[in-house]
């Protein structure tokens, strides 16, 4: 009975034929009053996990969610599908509370989302232990955990909440990104009973990997948009005031966007959030402080234009790219100053200001996963593989869809090369990092360099023909592949690697890939101009549709992707429904949707067939 309920509710509300991977098992388990720990990219519909059992569980499920922007964006369009929603959070008026309030204990709505802090409300949690809860989950949860890249105490008060009521819930929790570390804290810091874990996988096959090495990343930047002129984006920046400069640097140029870090007033990051999701700006500039659970399915590009600190925040970030499904592109910026950055982003910060100890090894931790981040960004094998590698999954050694394997690669022998380098770190003592090294080898000048002594030293001068962007790529390769070790202090140092010996006295070869030369522009991510519309069948028809979703949000003051995606507009315009049964046939089209907007969307289609005769 079960199985056919949940395949009812999957197509009647969210106008889908069949699970994706890992949904149904998860699923399945929540029914059966089992938790469950979901670990799955940004876009692989975690929410239907505990969406279709919290419709077919009796009483209500209470949804833990971080930020504002995903219970609005959430709520917003599970309303358009038919399901009582609600949230409780500090946007809502006195009005507004009060109403969700009594709405809750008339029995209204299956979801309620909430923010963590609210837990700490006792008249929230008086409200609560009165209703009957079926299943609270913990979305985002890698926030429980210190180990995490976005940890929020709040999250700590989840357990305390769950013990305080009068019997226990099942509890499911998910999150996109999540290290072997960070999932045990989650089972045990939100005291998840036996839970079923399952990850099904990092790999999003519709997303295009690249990292370029700009000389002028302005230039870069504008000849990216340029490409992708009408389409959304994130462009990720590092600082405040890099996102206020790039911000006023290409609006200037005629970009339609916004600016959003934490130094802007709220009333002013609402606005801008607000244009953003809305399309009436569709690019903004931000810092990390944007962005986690936004819902906006059209995203079409995110650029960093600085590096993040670690991979799991580059993963998530970038992975807001494509949510519909579609082709879309994640390219990173990359320069040295990226890596300055973020080392003083890292000693300037403080974890955790009460316990010194513990604050000095997530410093170390962060160091770590700053170097793994750097070696992504200078490696020349497969981006996609190598992300994969460190989430802990079988990596491909050629993907065949990001910047690297698009290049064109000659693959040298540089171990003369390695041995110099090596030699030079043995005769400085093994006591400095990658500039003093560089400097050294090409033989500077510079007052360090001369007052240490290292302008005597027999490997002085040996690599003088090589640039120091190059010897940094050589040192990067080298310590990728174990000849050097690089530590984890805030001023990193240069020593041997457990296969250095090998080359410099038992003969082992050394080969690099280094690029030849880089598959035109045209050929990121699927060759051609990667509009919706061209991948639609019929591209004048789904424009025509796109503006009536637009003209139907506007009206309804909701974002155009609450109404349908991309990729359901798409699916209209291969499918070319001529009625009601034909339009269900559609992907994302639900019994709710059909009564709200089938009748709109079927006289456009029909209009377009009679004009094309």
């Amino acid at each position: 009975m079960a199985q056919d309920a949940k395949h009812t509710i999957l197509k009647q509300y969210f106008g889908y034929d069949s699970f994706r991977e890992g949904q149904e098992r998860l699923i399945d388990t929540i029914l059966s009053g089992r938790d469950v720990l979901g670990i799955m990219p940004t876009g692989a519909g975690k929410s239907i996990c505990f969406q279709v059992p919290a419709l077919l569980l009796p009483g209500l499920t209470l949804v833990i969610s971080p930020l504002i922007s995903l219970m609005k964006d959430q709520v917003e369009s599970l309303t358009q599908s038919g399901i009582p929603t609600a949230f409780i959070n500090s946007s809502l008026d006195t009005e507004a509370y009060e109403k969700t309030l009594e709405g809750l204990q008339q029995g209204l709505y299956k979801i309620l989302y909430i923010a963590p802090e609210r837990l700490r409300a006792e008249g929230f949690v008086h409200l609560i232990r009165g209703l009957t809860i079926s299943m609270i989950t913990v979305d985002e949860a890698h926030c429980v955990s210190q180990w995490g890249q976005d940890f929020r105490p709040s999250y700590l008060e989840i357990d305390r909440f769950v013990k305080g009521l009068n019997y226990r819930p099942i509890l499911s929790a998910f999150t996109a990104t999540a290290t072997s570390q960070v999932r045990q804290d989650i089972t045990a810091l939100l005291a998840l009973n036996d839970p079923e874990v399952l990850v099904t996988g990092f790999d999003r096959k519709n997303l295009y990997f690249e990292v370029r090495h700009p000389q002028k990343k302005m230039t870069a930047l504008l000849d990216i948009l340029d490409e992708r002129r009408g389409k959304s984006g994130i462009i990720y920046c590092a600082t405040r005031k890099n996102v206020e400069a790039v911000c006023e640097a290409i609006c200037a140029e005629g970009y339609p966007a916004v600016p959003y870090h934490a130094g802007l007033p709220d009333a002013v990051r609402r606005r801008n959030q607000e244009l953003f999701i809305f399309d009436e700006r569709p690019i903004v500039v931000a810092t990390n402080a944007f962005g986690m659970g936004i819902d906006k399915s059209n995203v079409s590009f995110v650029v960093h234009y600085n590096m993040p600190g670690d991979l799991e925040s580059y993963y998530q970030e970038a992975g807001r790219a494509g949510r519909d499904g579609e082709a879309a592109d994640c390219i990173l910026l990359y320069s040295g100053q990226d890596v300055r950055t973020q080392q003083f982003l890292i000693e300037r910060g403080s974890r955790d200001a009460e316990d010194p100890e513990a604050d000095a090894v997530l410093k170390a931790r962060d160091r770590k996963r700053l170097k793994t981040m750097t070696f992504y960004c200078t490696t020349n094998d497969c981006l996609r593989g190598y992300m994969l590698k460190y989430f802990g999954e079988t990596a491909p050694v050629c993907c065949g869809h990001c910047g690297n394997c698009n290049t064109q690669f000659e693959t040298l022998d540089i171990t003369l090369e390695a041995q110099k380098i090596l030699s030079c770190i043995k005769r400085t003592g093994q006591r400095f990092g990658i500039k003093v090294v560089a400097d050294t080898l090409r033989g500077s000048k510079n007052q360090r360099i001369l007052s240490l002594g290292f302008d005597k030293l027999s490997t002085y001068n040996i690599m003088a023909e090589v640039s120091e962007k190059r010897i940094r790529e050589m040192i990067s390769h080298l310590a990728m592949e174990g000849f050097i070790q690089i530590t984890d202090d805030a001023y990193p140092v240069l020593h041997f690697g457990p296969r250095a010996r090998a080359v410099l006295f038992d003969g082992e070869r050394v080969e690099m890939r280094l690029p030849k030369e880089r598959t035109p522009k045209a050929k990121t991510a699927a060759g051609k101009d990667r509009t919706s519309g061209d991948a639609a069948e019929n591209p004048a028809l789904f424009d025509r549709l796109r503006a009536l979703r637009s003209r139907l949000a506007a009206a309804q003051q909701v974002p155009a992707y609450v109404i349908f995606s991309n990729a359901a507009l798409a699916d209209m315009s291969r499918r070319l429904p001529k009625n009601d049964n034909e339009f269900l046939e559609v992907s994302g089209v639900g019994k709710a949707k059909l009564e709200r907007y089938g009748q709109d969307f079927l006289a456009e289609i029909a209009a377009w067939l009679q004009e094309q005769g």
